[in-house]
């Protein structure tokens, strides 16, 4: 079935083609009317979707996650991109080209993973290179993080977007730390890598990406904190040898840190120089993907500019046109 992809789509579109439901709302109107807001998504992004004069009938039709045919027309709304609905089908997965809407990118995976194992392999600290090695050899893990998202919604939302952040974060660390000679280069290597490892059980890679019962309940921060106790034990017991209680803190406090105020979720501000930096550079990699994404998908009329974003108060410079 021929489609068109979302981020090809343009304003003043007839539509009538396979999406996903990444999510789907029942609201009323001012009026007392009823109608379904939807997210729609396809392997190139999302979109919202809008079908008025819905009822309970049709929005009990599909379920979150469900392929469903739509056919309508695209508008531009205060600037962003939709689809006005008037159909919505449901449709058996047998029906879609699955390779329309599978994000993961395998071979992109395959890359990452081996320039991760790589730069683990510059730890020359022994206790943190077998740690790196007790992670490495959990297939499990491996597995789970090679498919893992690194967000909902904002940055690297995709399978296999957690891996492409934390290896990005590695090599900034690479670059950036022989410039400070009392940074410790190893430490903060680890920190990149174990920082957000938590987001494995937080986040459902499979289908839409969604947050987890635990994830709701605990949070990537407490669930990294509880990896990393599991895998230290772990290393005592291959090595034979106690891990320092001091190094097991400074890793600890680099998980717990990163996000870097209280506001945002961090339960300690960073205190270590290594925390510091590591906040730095995860911001760094995580606005530089969530900017480079609103340029990607903004459909601005002025070639130059994006459109206005709410959510950094401002628009994005795309470019000469």
């Amino acid at each position: 079935m021929s489609r068109t992809a979302i981020h090809d789509l343009a304003d003043g579109m007839t539509l009538a083609q396979p999406f996903q439901a990444a999510d789907k709302q029942l609201r009323v109107n001012r009026q007392g009317g009823k109608y379904i807001l939807l997210k729609l998504s396809d392997r190139s992004g999302t979109i919202v979707g809008m079908m008025w004069n819905a009822d309970e009938t049709t929005f009990d039709t599909f379920d979150r996650g469900d392929y469903i045919h739509c056919t309508g027309r695209t508008q531009v709304h205060n600037g962003s991109l939709q689809v006005i609905l008037t159909e919505i089908q449901r449709m058996d997965p047998a029906e879609v080209d699955q390779s329309d809407f599978d994000r993961f990118d395998a071979n992109q995976a395959d890359n990452n993973f081996t320039r991760l194992r790589e730069l683990l392999a510059t730890i020359s600290q022994p206790a943190l290179h077998a740690l790196a090695q007790s992670y490495l050899n959990d297939d499990s893990f491996v597995q789970s993080f090679r498919q893992a998202a690194a967000a909902v919604s904002n940055h690297h939302a995709y399978p296999g977007g957690l891996l492409e952040h934390t290896v990005n974060m590695m090599e900034l660390v690479r670059l950036i730390s022989p410039r400070y000679a009392k940074v410790d280069t190893d430490l903060l290597l680890m920190g990149a890598f174990l920082h957000d490892l938590g987001k494995i059980d937080e986040l459902r890679a499979s289908g839409e990406i969604s947050y987890t019962d635990r994830g709701q309940l605990v949070g990537h921060i407490v669930i990294g904190v509880q990896r990393l106790g599991e895998k230290i034990a772990e290393t005592e017991a291959s090595t034979g040898q106690k891990f320092s209680t001091g190094l097991r803190h400074q890793l600890e406090h680099l998980i717990v840190s990163h996000h870097g105020v209280l506001e945002y979720g961090s339960p300690k501000i960073p205190v270590t120089l290594e925390a510091v930096a590591l906040h730095h550079i995860d911001n760094l990699d995580a606005k530089l993907a969530s900017y480079s994404s609103i340029i990607d998908s903004d459909i601005a009329a002025d070639g130059n500019w994006t459109n206005y974003t709410p959510s950094i108060g401002r628009k994005l410079w795309k470019g000469d046109s």
